[in-house]
Formats: C-alpha cells, structure tokens, sequence
C-alpha cells in the first residue's frame, strides 16, 4: 500500500512486541522481592489476630523460602510445550498469586 498509510517494516515484521524468552536476574530478583514482601503481610495480620477465611487460604500457601526456583519463576500451562510457561509471560502476573500449580506439575 502507498501513501501516508502504508505499512512499516516494523509492523508487518510483527516485532513491535518485543519479549525476551527468559527472565533476567534484575527481574527474578524483583520477583523474590515481590513475593518475600506479599510473606511479610500475611505474617503480619496472622500476628494481629485477625480472622477470615483470605488469611487462612493465604496460610496454607508456600512461602517464598520454601518454593522451588522452577515454582518460583514458572507457572502451569495447559497449551505450553511442557506445560511450564515463565512467569514474566503471564499478563498481570505482579498482581496474580501463582505459588499453586496443579499436583504433579
């Protein structure tokens, strides 16, 4: 196509959504951060008393210690080739609670 719409290279090259294939340390350290910062809450309103049925589904959880690093940094995917996917290639993975992964896996 010509003109003031035609496409670029980059876009018909489908590279405008660049993503790496493996986490860098930067970010597997934010991850740990993240997840160390997410225990210490939940340690601290299991310390005040409090209880509600969130708090007791949180307790059963892995704490970040006691996860695998492959639990760590990947999740569970039915449609991935070994059904392990990183954890990065999750949308909103932040804010998702992914210490679970079906048994087996």
């Amino acid at each position: 196509m010509f003109g003031a719409f035609r496409s670029s290279s980059v876009c018909s090259g489908g590279l405008l959504w660049k993503s790496p294939w493996r986490m860098s340390p930067t970010r597997k350290a934010n991850q740990r951060k993240r997840m160390k910062a997410v225990d210490s809450v939940i340690d601290a309103i299991r310390q005040s008393g409090v209880q509600c049925k969130a708090l007791d589904r949180a307790l059963l959880l892995p704490t970040e210690a006691e996860m695998l690093p492959k639990d760590k940094y990947t999740t569970f995917s039915p449609m991935s080739a070994g059904y392990r996917k990183s954890v990065h290639r999750v949308p909103k993975f932040t804010k998702l609670t992914l210490r679970e992964n079906p048994t087996g896996f």
